[in-house]
């Protein structure tokens, strides 16, 4: 298995990205927000009073944490955090958290996407909670992260805004695409070993909104946890409508190295150029940029339509 995809089983779908290094800002400890209202309870962690520096090991909460108004409270992000660019990113570790790395940021709030490594423990020590912030396993696990958040740093208004605006923009992309005249089936590609996501992923929910056929979902979705390995005789038989490639970037894979996979010009979706290269971190978080990912998929169902 590719540590690739590797990254992405293990660690909330975390997929491999740069990073840049920033020198910790000692002055960048935010001003409390007075309106907030303190404390608050969130699963089973309570946040006394509204966090000023905030450690996220989560590129999803760090996109969110940004988009509900909470960017300047955060003083440091994971290396995967690639989004937004003016985040801190440094070179702490989402997958090995380091606690006395993060504790060098002086947090008083840090999210992750998992506790696999006794993290919240360590740094229960020093007096600094831990919000676990898990994958989303469909859409509406990803609008109640927003609102989470925006709880639990002080913006809470923003964040019930910005989840309702999202699944606003996401139900009007998806009314205003094509209803194909017969079901559309896709192939989902996140590595050139062909590791695919089924419809019981985050991700396959997303273009199940669309009423496209997964080929992974074979009889049953769940297997291999919704990231099946299929093979290429599998999907030659299958012979998907719709190509997404999610290692465009990462791989280099394109409709040109697609095409010349042997016996894969015979391919309804090779034949008719239906093969589609996604952002592959919006194609991987449950972040509000998951927008893009519906107005990714829309224009390729309305291109195979017309």
């Amino acid at each position: 298995m590719s540590r690739r995809l590797a990254v992405l089983l293990l660690s909330s779908l975390l997929v491999l990205a740069g990073c840049a290094s920033h020198e910790q800002n000692e002055d960048s400890t935010a001003k409390p927000d007075t309106e907030a209202t303190f404390p608050v309870t969130i699963g089973s962690v309570t946040i006394d009073s509204q966090p000023t520096r905030i450690v996220s090991l989560s590129p999803s909460a760090t996109e969110t944490l940004f988009a509900v108004g909470a960017g300047q409270q955060v003083v440091a992000v994971d290396s995967y955090s690639d989004y937004p660019k003016e985040a801190p990113h440094t070179s702490l570790s989402a997958l090995s958290p380091d606690p006395e790395a993060i504790a060098g940021y002086r947090p008083d709030l840090v999210v992750v996407a998992a506790d696999n490594t006794g993290l919240a423990a360590a740094l229960a020590k020093t007096g600094t909670k831990t919000l676990v912030m898990p994958d989303a396993k469909n859409l509406d696990e990803a609008y109640a992260q927003f609102v989470e958040l925006g709880k639990a740093t002080g913006h809470q208004a923003e964040g019930e805004s910005l989840a309702n605006q999202t699944r606003s923009d996401i139900d009007k992309i998806v009314a205003g695409t094509p209803k194909p005249a017969k079901p559309l089936s896709y192939y989902y590609e996140l590595d050139q070993t062909y590791y695919s996501a089924t419809s019981a992923t985050f991700i396959g929910q997303v273009l199940g909104r669309f009423g496209l056929t997964n080929i992974a979902d074979g009889n049953d979705p769940s297997n291999s946890g919704g990231y099946p390995q299929l093979s290429a005789e599998r999907i030659l038989q299958a012979d998907p409508s719709l190509i997404f490639l999610a290692d465009s970037t990462c791989c280099g894979q394109n409709a040109q190295t697609v095409g010349a996979r042997p016996g894969w010009n015979t391919l309804t979706a090779v034949k008719q150029g239906h093969i589609f290269a996604l952002d592959e971190d919006i194609a991987s978080r449950w972040s509000p940029r998951i927008v893009d990912l519906a107005r990714a998929v829309s224009d390729a169902v309305t291109r195979a339509e017309q």
